[in-house]
């Protein structure tokens, strides 16, 4: 079975009936974050709401002005999840999200006719293709592909579409139709029931599909390819924008050039040459802070040993320092006599730190300083070094330090 956004892609409202609505969880994850919506699966008699597959992720829309949240194949069916039940029998209307639908039939034409191109003028097959949200890939089975050969099948893609080569879909009854011989695929899913849906761009290529496309490549506009970057071993992977997308890229391209222009002072052909006179200079002057910053720590060495102080505790912070900084210090000062304990970073939030002295202190003092400071670390031989989230503890730290070694006991406070 064929649903009627696979029959017709351009519709955007359509009217159906309710087949089951039963009780569901979605899981949807923003970022980094999970969380769980109660709600329900609502199966209609038909749809226009695509669901994921075939590489294209699933339409979003209303039924009943109802936010539909996703939509997912369930065999012959689509499965709608919305936040409020709808009952059984009851005729519905259903809007599509004609701006997500667009772009993805944009999109997903755009790659079978890239795939297509690719695979007759290089032999470079199609293993798999990923729609993006703002750059899509399609993943070549091939260790290289040329900028020339990329601007090659760039230039034949667009050549295509301003001919306007008509697109349009074909159902086969059944998988085991003789006409699916010729066809491109690579394989049904396992639960595939029903009619065969195929894709034809007229003289160009057949290729199995479920997707939504466009009736005819002059609806995609223009294709930009813009880069072959490193894939899987063997395989590299095509970067593209189709139609609306290239659009959307050149405005932010332009934007992106006119911040660069006013920063820079210069014209948009001499960015890549002030920005690489730039970086030299930034090397330069990091080279210089980095000298004087080693000559700071040797400075402040210098000074300890000159002041003929006997504190058994030798405690520094610098806000620009660095591990080589505190390392030098280290290098000078570090023997048994006295206790180092060296902070570097904001003040007030993260950074790092080392305590260097007697191997037997570090060892029990370094891991209850990396606690206290909320950070991690390690150390051996008497040299205990690491990461800390709250540097304004470096008074408590300092304070667990001389305890110590006065033979007190204090525990670190979190």
């Amino acid at each position: 079975m064929s649903l009627a956004c696979q029959k017709n892609s351009y519709l955007k409202e359509f009217t159906s009936r309710v087949k089951s609505c039963t009780a569901s969880k979605l899981v949807q994850t923003t970022g980094c974050k999970k969380t769980t919506v109660e709600g329900f699966d609502v199966i209609l008699e038909d749809t226009i709401l695509f669901p994921e597959g075939g590489g294209q992720p699933d339409d979003r829309g209303m039924i009943n002005g109802v936010k539909v949240l996703s939509v997912v194949r369930r065999g012959a069916d689509a499965v709608h999840f919305v936040e409020q039940p709808f009952e059984v029998g009851v005729e519905v209307s259903v809007v599509v999200d004609w701006d997500r639908r667009w772009d993805h039939m944009q999109q997903h034409s755009g790659q079978h006719l890239v795939t297509a191109v690719v695979s007759k003028e290089f032999g470079f097959e199609t293993t798999s293709w990923n729609l993006g949200e703002r750059l899509s890939f399609i993943e070549l089975g091939t260790p290289e592909m040329t900028a020339d050969q990329m601007k090659q099948a760039e230039k034949i893609v667009n050549e295509k579409i301003r001919a306007a080569v008509p697109v349009y879909p074909t159902l086969f009854e059944t998988k085991d139709d003789p006409g699916l011989a010729s066809v491109r695929t690579r394989g049904l899913p396992d639960d595939h029931v029903g009619s065969v849906r195929v894709v034809t761009i007229e003289g160009i290529e057949t290729n199995m599909c479920c997707g939504t496309h466009v009736s005819n490549l002059s609806h995609l506009q223009a294709i930009k390819l813009l880069a072959v970057e490193k894939g899987k071993k063997g395989r590299v992977n095509l970067v593209f924008v189709v139609g609306d997308r290239v659009l959307s890229y050149l405005s932010v391209c332009y934007e992106r050039e006119t911040v660069f222009t006013s920063l820079l002072k210069g014209h948009p052909d001499d960015h890549v040459k002030l920005l690489e006179k730039l970086q030299n200079s930034f090397k330069i002057a990091q080279k210089n802070s980095l000298t004087l910053l080693r000559e700071v720590a040797k400075f402040e060495a210098e000074k300890f040993k000159a002041s003929g102080e006997h504190d058994s505790v030798f405690v520094l912070h610098r806000k620009e320092g660095d591990n080589e900084f505190m390392s030098i210090i280290a290098n000078e000062l570090g023997n048994n006599d006295v206790t180092l304990f060296l902070t570097t970073g904001d003040e007030k939030g993260t950074g790092m730190f080392m305590l260097v002295g007697k191997p037997d202190n570090v060892t029990v003092l370094g891991p209850k300083i990396a606690e206290l400071l909320d950070g991690k670390g390690a150390g051996k031989n008497g040299r205990f070094q690491g990461k800390a989230n709250k540097m304004q503890k470096r008074t408590e730290a300092e304070a667990l330090i001389r305890s110590h070694l006065s033979g007190g006991e204090t525990a670190p406070s979190k």
